[in-house]
C-alpha cells in the first residue's frame, strides 16, 4: 500500500548549507498495515521458524557454546556492513589477548558490539524496560573504544547528520534536525512498549528498525544499534529467550534492496514491501541458524568418534576438543588452563589433532603457537567474508 510520504521535511543547517531534513510520523503506520493473505502467511512462517530457533537449545549439549560463537559471528557481520574488514578469526585472536598484529580499530568495533549486546540483554533479563535510556547505555558500550569514541557516546546528537553523498546538499538522506530527535525517540519508545495485541512482535521489530534508522539519533553507530534493536524487541516480546536471531547477513546479502526499501517507506509509505522483505529475512535467517546448530552438533559427534578410534590418548584428546568447542581459536596456554592438563600433554594432543585434520596451527612458529578448530570456524564463517 502506498501512503505517500511518511513524515515532513524541515529546513536545517548542515555543513554550512541549508538542507531538507526528514522528520518521520510516529508509529504505527496510518492507514494500518495490511496483514492478510500472503503477508499473514509469511508472518506465520516467520513465527514458526523463530519458535524452532528458540528451541534449538534442546538439541545442543551446551547451548551457551553456540550462543557464544553465534553472537561473535553476528558482531563481525554487523560491523562489516559499516565497512570494517575484520573476520571472525581476527576477533577470536583479539580476545586471546596474546596475539599482536590483528587490526585494532576494526576488531575493537566488533568487540564493542558484543559488549553492547551483552549489556542490553542483561538489563532486559533484570526486568529493565526497553527504553531510550537503555539504548543510550548500549551506545556507550558500542562506542567506548576505537573509531567513533569521540562522537558523544550515549548522547543523542546535537548536530545535523546526513547519510550518503559528499556533502549535506547531495546526501542520499538527511535525518531529523537535532531538536526533533528527542521527541521522535520518545514516540518510538512508546511504540516499543505497546502491547503485542496492538502490534505482533515481529511486525513491531520490523517497523521499529526502520523508524530508528530514519531518526538516526546518534552521531555514529546507528546502523549497528538499529540491528541490535531487533534482537532486543524479539526478546522483550517473548519470541526468543536468547539473542539468536540476527539479520545482518541477510541485510548484507541484499544491501541495495535493503536501502531501497527504507527509502520507499519514507517517500511512498510502502511499509508492506519492507515488512515482506523483513519477514522473509526472519524466516530464512532462523532456519539457517537451526541448520548451523545441527551441523555443529554433527561436527562435534564426528570428530569425537574419530578421536575415540585412535585408542590410546583419546581421553585427553576429547578433553582438549571440548575446550576447542568453547574457544575455536586457542593458544596452548589457554588450552592448559581450560583442561587442567600440562603443557607437554596438551602439545602432544594438538599434534595428534593436527594430524587428524581437526585442528590447524596458525603461526608456523615453534613457540607461542595458536591453533584453530577448522571445521567449527568454517561453518560459522559462511557468509562472513569481509566486504
Amino acid at each position: 500500500m502506498l501512503r505517500d510520504i511518511t513524515g515532513r521535511y524541515v529546513s536545517s543547517p548542515a555543513g554550512g548549507e541549508m538542507v531538507n531534513a526528514f522528520v518521520p510520523t510516529p508509529l504505527p503506520p496510518v492507514p494500518a498495515l495490511e496483514l492478510s493473505g500472503a503477508r499473514q502467511h509469511l508472518l506465520e512462517r516467520a513465527t514458526v521458524a523463530i519458535g524452532r530457533l528458540d528451541s534449538v537449545s534442546t538439541m545442543l549439549p551446551d547451548p551457551q557454546l553456540f550462543l557464544y560463537a553465534y553472537v561473535r559471528r553476528e558482531a563481525v557481520l554487523s560491523s562489516q556492513i559499516e565497512g570494517t574488514q575484520s573476520s571472525l578469526s581476527d576477533l577470536l585472536l583479539f580476545e586471546l589477548d596474546e596475539v599482536p598484529g590483528v587490526p585494532f580499530d576494526d576488531v575493537v568495533e566488533v568487540s564493542n558490539y558484543i559488549a553492547a549486546l551483552e549489556h542490553g540483554m542483561a538489563r532486559l533479563r533484570a526486568d529493565f524496560p526497553l527504553c531510550n535510556r537503555l539504548l543510550r547505555e548500549m551506545h556507550v558500550h558500542l562506542m567506548s573504544r576505537g573509531r567513533g569514541s569521540d562522537k558523544a557516546p550515549g548522547e543523542f546528537r546535537r548536530s545535523q547528520n546526513w547519510i550518503g553523498g559528499t556533502r549535506p546538499g547531495n546526501a542520499r538522506f538527511v535525518p531529523p534536525p537535532p531538536l526533533e530527535v528527542e521527541p521522535c525517540m520518545a514516540a518510538l519508545e512508546q511504540f516499543f512498549n505497546q502491547s503485542a495485541d496492538a502490534t505482533p512482535v515481529l511486525i513491531k521489530a520490523a517497523l521499529a528498525h526502520v523508524q530508528f534508522e530514519t531518526i538516526h539519533p546518534f552521531l555514529d553507530g546507528n546502523g549497528r544499534l538499529g540491528r541490535l534493536l531487533i534482537a532486543l524487541l524479539l526478546h522483550q516480546g517473548g519470541l526468543l529467550a536468547q539473542p539468536l536471531l540476527y539479520l545482518s547477513l541477510y541485510f548484507k546479502q541484499h544491501r541495495p534492496l535493503y536501502y531501497e526499501l527504507l527509502d520507499r517507506v519514507r517517500t511512498q509509505g510502502d511499509w508492506e514491501a519492507w515488512v515482506d522483505f523483513f519477514l522473509e529475512g526472519v524466516a530464512q535467517t532462523a532456519q539457517g541458524a537451526v541448520q548451523t546448530a545441527q551441523r555443529l552438533v554433527e561436527l562435534f559427534q564426528q570428530d569425537s568418534v574419530r578421536i575415540q578410534s585412535t585408542g590410546r590418548g583419546a581421553v585427553n584428546a576429547l578433553r582438549v576438543l571440548n575446550a576447542l568447542r568453547s574457544h575455536p581459536v586457542s593458544s596452548l596456554k589457554l588450552l592448559c588452563s581450560e583442561t587442567g592438563m600440562t603443557f607437554p600433554t596438551v602439545g602432544k594432543v594438538m599434534q595428534m589433532l593436527t594430524t587428524l585434520g581437526i585442528a590447524r596451527e596458525l603461526t608456523g612458529q615453534r613457540r607461542n603457537r595458536i591453533f584453530v578448530y577448522d571445521g567449527y570456524l568454517n561453518i560459522l564463517n559462511e557468509g562472513g567474508e569481509a566486504l
